[in-house]
């Protein structure tokens, strides 16, 4: 890697292990580092300023951006139920592109074109910074150390970055006994790395931060209900609360009652399986009672074309093209279908599960005059007679010629 001669260089920063490492050795390369700090709601040490700046930065930013993660990235996955390979939920990866649109406006600010990130060659969150990056500012330069071999040969992995740090006197909280790496945001806490490595190897409840093991959770039940309009989430129990504000409100109550663990071995976008363990309490009672508010809102066929949509749109978030024009558009028919996507859903929280008891709409499609089952109603029954004669008449068709080619369905 060439030498920075001086140069200003934005560096994404949390104030881990890894960026803590990395800012001090871009700055033995010569680097003039600017350590920029995004708060998407991870919870930070205090004093992260005097360790940026004794880990080898010059200057210190943090930026605040929890209001536009939650509202424009969020829940605008949560309107497309949104979920990578049916079950991740897409924490870190809302979380990147509103860190590098930060990371961006600095490096304006500050006067260069040259950023630099903690993410390793093999996971997703380089594409996720990159890919961004790159969207919305073509001829920005990126520095991806652990790419770099001259930093691997001194910082080969997690171990030796643990030495690097004791010996530039960086403190730390990871440790060789606890080696695993944890990244929060408002969306959710993940762990990955360290024990986990072996997908046989339970996950520990000292492992957890927010959810409580479903064990030793209460043992009394918690109602909740949850307001929506236009599938936006607007507020809880009858209370109208902004975005931030209720998302925090629903990990620190989903939480307590054990919802929101996630263990699993994903599909990386550079083509190998991680396993990765995720706690995102809010965000599953949210998905819960969204899901459940479009049963009595969504047109049928609008919401099994959205759902068709939906894992081509996790998918695009989960590889790092949140600035592409294919999830523009789709985008835009997210919102379309969310239209009418407004009431309540009651539910209830115990020991890890989640149940739903009822949902209310003043756009519900749900008519209890056509779908009784007592005498009467609206629907005439003598027409299904008909809808069947019509439906059925190309397997009649095809019913002959099966014969004869042999097809057996049984």
């Amino acid at each position: 890697m060439e030498n920075g001669n001086g140069e200003k260089i934005v560096l994404a920063y949390s104030g881990g292990l890894d960026t803590s490492v990395l800012a001090k050795w871009l700055s033995e390369k010569n680097f003039e580092v600017i350590a920029a700090l995004v708060d998407v709601g991870q919870k930070e040490e205090t004093n992260l300023e005097k360790k940026a700046l004794a880990s080898g930065a010059k200057k210190f930013y943090s930026l605040d951006a929890k209001e536009e993660f939650v509202s424009k990235g969020v829940f605008q996955c949560l309107k497309a139920e949104a979920k990578y390979e049916g079950k991740y939920l897409l924490g870190t990866s809302i979380a990147r592109p509103f860190i590098i649109k930060k990371l961006l406006e600095i490096a304006k600010k500050e006067k260069t074109n040259i950023l630099a990130h903690g993410a390793t060659g093999k996971g997703n969150d380089q594409c996720r910074f990159e890919l961004t990056a790159k969207a919305l500012e073509p001829d920005v330069k990126i520095i991806a150390p652990w790419r770099e071999k001259e930093f691997r040969d001194t910082i080969p992995g997690r171990k030796e970055a643990i030495g690097y740090a004791k010996k530039h006197w960086i403190p730390i909280v990871a440790t060789v006994k606890k080696p695993w790496s944890t990244d929060a945001n408002l969306a959710h806490i993940s762990h990955e790395a360290g024990l986990l490595e072996e997908p046989w190897n339970e996950s520990t409840g000292e492992m957890y931060e927010i959810v409580t093991p479903p064990e030793n959770a209460p043992d009394n039940a918690t109602d909740l209900a949850i307001e929506f309009e236009n599938g936006f989430p607007i507020g809880v129990n009858g209370k109208q609360i902004q975005p931030v504000e209720l998302l925090e409100f629903l990990n620190e109550i989903g939480g307590k009652n054990g919802v929101g663990l996630l263990d699993m071995v994903e599909n990386r976008f550079v083509g190998m399986k991680s396993r990765g363990v995720y706690e995102s309490p809010g965000m599953a009672i949210l998905y819960a009672a969204h899901r459940d508010l479009e049963g009595i809102t969504m047109d049928r066929d609008l919401m099994h074309l959205r759902d068709s949509l939906s894992p081509k749109y996790a998918e695009l978030v989960y590889y790092g093209f949140w600035c592409s024009r294919e999830l523009h558009a789709l985008n835009a028919f997210v919102d379309a279908s969310q239209k009418g996507v407004t009431g309540t859903v009651k539910l209830q929280l115990y020991k890890g599960n989640i149940s739903i008891k009822g949902r209310k709409s003043p756009c519900s499609l749900y008519d209890e005059n056509i779908a009784t089952m007592e005498k009467g109603g609206s629907f005439n029954q003598d027409d299904s007679t008909g809808f069947l004669k019509i439906k059925s008449l190309p397997l009649k068709v095809e019913s002959r010629v099966n014969k004869t080619l042999g097809i057996d369905f049984f």
